[in-house]
């Protein structure tokens, strides 16, 4: 039976298969091209339509992941995926469209965490996953050296995320879905890319609320900023002077990986707080900065919920050495502003320079203190929804590492396997269901009615009530206030 498996497309004809799971199979359709290939001259420039195909296109295998460091060379990797229950419902389902995160320089929607199985069995809704160009290839600015020949776009790793957005529009219902019924959501880089989407003009209309999970909403950069990057990666590179714009479009692309890389590493040293790979403010889809459009109250009005974790920055210095969290790098973090700004922040980690305290530190500047930021702007716009994730299973608590980054997508995608045994192997089992059901209940209510649920209220600047995950979950009015007041005053390089 394929008829269930096959659906039209604006671009042609595709067919899925079914995906066995615990309790019964969903629907799935793998490596769609949202795009055309941005390959050959298409490299560094937007996303262009994808040509029509005749005949029937397999969609049941995910494609290549973008290019980054121990994935395949191929470029051609504008796709998405979608998973559906197995039946068909008479009045459409609310869309949940993923945006992965890993820093804008690496990540894959193929990875097992980000399947979607659990959420769509639970919730009856149709999830999406995007994939989108990283690195140098999506976040750089190239466009100064732009000739007759080789042009450059800037922002194209979020042109391609917008382009998947305008797909979902366009295709939604093939798939019994909702248009007017999207919730966008990711977690780090990937909340970075919902919280500025959420700022971008062109994007109104596409989506009717957002999650953003942790997101470095700081973290996007004039054109001054961003063209200084991409001269030293070229610099690095050792490309050409005369010619840059002809390397660029004909290097090999595992080039373009190991080179940028090498300019995160020493952007961490260098300007620690800052990402070179990050979108552009001033060009045509990204004209303001996220953080003034949120405070100015410009940001889209759709329902938004956002948090962090409570220990964001102590994984990295352990396992992705990109964050101010170390002493050396935090002097330097704090080098742009007051002397009274920087020890009012300090003072509010009274065991700084201890390492924890050092890694919580970078972690609540990249993370949790911009995502206050947004909320605070955006609670006047529309109702805006706060948490924090303060669960960790024993073994975290015990390494040292608590609620660190990315530990609640294990509770929002409700993954169940080797490494959620291994994390619960010592204790936390129960605590990790229970707050899996909740997570799960909240965004899933959220999806469907832009409200997570009665017994969590609205964020406002007055109360900045929050719910707090874990083993018992609760509301708490602004948790941390001496804390967040403490970095009232610090100015994100931009």
């Amino acid at each position: 039976m394929t008829d269930n498996l096959d659906v039209v497309l604006d671009s042609g004809k595709i067919r899925g298969r079914y995906l066995a799971t615990r309790t019964g199979r969903l629907r799935t359709w793998r490596g769609i091209p949202y795009a055309a290939s941005p390959i050959g001259p298409a490299r560094f420039l937007a996303p262009q339509p994808v040509a029509a195909w005749a005949g029937t296109r397999s969609a049941t295998e995910f494609d290549s992941p973008a290019p980054q460091r121990k994935s395949t060379e191929n470029e051609s990797c504008l796709f998405v995926n979608v998973l559906a229950p197995e039946s068909a419902r008479v009045t459409p389902r609310p869309l949940m469209v993923f945006i992965h995160g890993g820093a804008y320089n690496g990540g894959n929607p193929s990875t097992p965490m980000y399947w979607g199985t659990s959420l769509v069995e639970r919730g009856d809704v149709i999830y999406v996953s995007v994939q989108y160009r990283l690195g140098a290839l999506g976040y750089l600015d190239f466009s100064e050296f732009s000739t007759a020949e080789h042009s450059f776009d800037s922002n194209i790793g979020l042109r391609d995320q917008i382009a998947a957005l305008e797909w979902v529009q366009r295709n939604a219902a093939a798939f019994g879905g909702d248009p007017d019924n999207v919730t966008i959501f990711g977690e780090s880089s990937g909340a970075n890319a919902v919280t500025t989407v959420m700022t971008t003009p062109s994007t109104r209309g596409l989506f009717a609320r957002a999650i953003a999970q942790s997101p470095p909403a700081a973290s996007a950069y004039g054109k001054e900023r961003a063209h200084g990057w991409a001269r030293e990666f070229l610099d690095i590179a050792g490309a050409p002077t005369k010619t840059p714009a002809a390397w660029l479009r004909n290097v090999p692309v595992r080039r373009l990986v190991e080179v940028g890389d090498e300019l995160v590493r020493r952007g961490a040293d260098e300007e620690p707080g800052t990402r070179a790979f990050a979108p552009v403010v001033g060009d045509d889809v990204l004209p303001e900065h996220p953080l003034d459009v949120f405070a100015a109250g410009k940001s889209h009005p759709v329902p938004l919920i956002l948090g962090s974790n409570l220990h964001e920055g102590r994984i990295f210095p352990r396992f992705l050495n990109i964050l101010p969290t170390d002493p050396a790098r935090i002097e330097k973090m704090f080098s742009h502003v007051s002397a009274d700004v920087k020890a009012r922040a300090l003072a509010a980690y009274p065991t700084y320079p201890h390492r924890y305290a050092a890694a919580d530190i970078g972690g609540d500047i990249t993370f949790w203190e911009p995502m206050v930021l947004c909320a605070q702007g955006h609670c006047d716009v529309a109702p805006t929804y706060s948490y924090r994730y303060d669960f960790a299973p024993r073994i975290l608590t015990l390494v040292g590492l608590g609620a660190t980054h990315a530990t609640e997508l294990f509770a929002v995608f409700g993954r169940s396997d080797a490494l959620t045994g291994a994390l619960t192997a010592i204790g936390g089992r129960r605590s990790l269901a229970t707050v899996t059901e909740a997570m799960q209940e909240h965004w899933i209510n959220f999806a469907r009615t832009g409200s997570p649920g009665t017994e969590w209220p609205v964020y406002t600047s007055a109360q900045r009530r929050t719910m707090i995950f874990d083993r018992i979950s609760r509301v708490e009015s602004d948790p941390l206030g001496d804390r967040r007041r403490a970095w009232i005053g610090y100015e994100h390089r931009r």
